[in-house]
């Protein structure tokens, strides 16, 4: 008897939700797509296990950050870019912060405020298409701003400003990659000052040569490396100086026109995956080198069946020698990550929505949200397995966010939590 209600207060305590809050960026707390805790919803709809909604101006497409009870994120008003934050728990705004002059959007998924902002345990620092990058305490007062466009040049790309804001130790790092004058700059995230700046002029023809990828900053041998997709290459840069260590080339053999990059790079077990040419091909890169390891480190590539096979817009996530894409089209594929060998494939419900927000790993369920504010969620094993289907009315283009056992999706002008009932 003794041994029956051992084991099921053991199974009590393994199926307990465990919860972890913080959201740092718009990738997640490790910026490889993978949700920290258990116990999230898996079914939802405007009727059940809604927490809260509220509105916001806008159009804005970027994701929100968590810190604490604290979520920022950031939207234009009043022909002003604007950072809000709202209690996490009740929705309820505590502040709202103004600054620098609004520059619309061109394309139908763009705003003034497309790139994400990014947290730490002092600050909140935002950036948005007019080139102003600015700096916040937790109380919304400015601790420095500057306008990047305005110190190093016009923005020359062709559509909206897509790249977010990283976070390393001790600096704020943004990557522009356009036409001309293509840089990675950081910045001291207390001061502003500029630590650093490092060209980065590739050799790719036209569109080719503008992203609107956001760089990952991940550590190998106790050191922090940024990496950055686009111009039809991977560099791979010390956090501490900018400098170049290693780049992977070859990502436009035929030297295509316009292979722009959005989606971005995901980091994981030692290899970064590459998803290029408007999801046509992916490439697995084994992490580490010096100078140009194009021939040494790339250890698969994939081409697929026709454009868009892969993943053109949402960035891939991984998480134990896994990784996974959902294509623009709802393909949703799941691969070895040292091999690129496919494991599974399937196809979600056909819609004429297509998806933007990237796919989110989370208590071993997969998480990808539709334009249309339908979340699919499936199984993370070993075969295609659709869970359910969670309808919201709204215009989905943030990677929804996972907090204390609660997902916060954010439409273009509403924000909803989400949480069990």
């Amino acid at each position: 008897m003794k041994a029956l209600l051992a084991t099921a207060l053991l199974s009590l305590f393994i199926a307990a939700p465990t919860y972890a809050g913080n959201w740092p960026g718009w990738r997640g707390p490790h910026s490889n797509g993978v949700a920290e805790g258990s116990g999230y919803p898996v079914a939802w709809d405007s009727s059940k296990n809604i927490l809260w909604e509220v509105d916001f101006p806008g159009p804005s497409g970027s994701t929100p950050v968590i810190w604490g009870d604290d979520l920022f994120m950031t939207t234009n008003s009043g022909g002003k870019n604007r950072v809000i934050c709202l209690n996490k728990n009740t929705g309820k705004e505590k502040w709202h912060t103004d600054f620098g002059t609004e520059r619309a959007g061109k394309h139908k998924k763009g705003s003034g405020s497309s790139p994400s902002p990014a947290v730490d345990d002092q600050f909140i620092f935002g950036y948005f298409k007019s080139g102003d990058l600015a700096c916040l305490t937790k109380d919304g007062k400015i601790v420095w701003q500057k306008n990047l466009q305005k110190e190093y040049g016009e923005d020359t790309l062709w559509w909206d400003l897509g790249t977010s804001p990283v976070l390393t130790d001790n600096l704020v790092v943004i990557a522009c990659i356009q036409s001309d004058n293509s840089y990675i700059a950081a910045f001291d995230k207390a001061t502003g000052k500029e630590v650093w700046k490092q060209s980065r002029n590739l050799d790719a023809p036209k569109e080719a040569n503008q992203s609107y990828t956001t760089p990952v900053v991940a550590k190998q041998n106790g050191k922090e490396i940024i990496y950055v997709l686009g111009a039809d290459h991977v560099t791979a840069h010390a956090a501490q100086t900018g400098k170049e260590i290693w780049r992977v080339g070859g990502l436009n053999p035929t030297q295509h026109e316009y292979f722009r990059s959005i989606s971005s790079p995901v980091v994981s077990d030692g290899y970064l995956i590459a998803p290029y040419a408007r999801g046509g091909s992916l490439t697995g890169i084994k992490l580490g080198g010096q100078g140009d390891v194009t021939k040494s480190n790339v250890v698969w590539t994939k081409e697929g069946e026709g454009k868009g096979a892969f993943s053109d817009v949402p960035t891939p996530a991984a998480i134990n020698g896994r990784f996974y894409i959902c294509s623009d089209k709802g393909e949703v594929l799941c691969f070895d990550i040292k091999s690129g060998k496919m494991i599974w494939e399937g196809r979600l419900p056909r819609s004429r929505h297509k998806f933007s927000a990237s796919p989110i790993l989370a208590d071993g369920h997969i998480y990808v949200t539709r334009e249309d504010g339908t979340t699919m969620v499936l199984d993370q094993g070993d075969e295609f397995k659709l869970v359910s289907e969670n309808p919201l009315e709204g215009f989905a283009l943030a990677t929804p966010v996972f907090s204390d056992g609660k997902i916060y999706l954010k439409m273009t002008d509403k924000l909803f939590c989400i949480g069990k009932k």
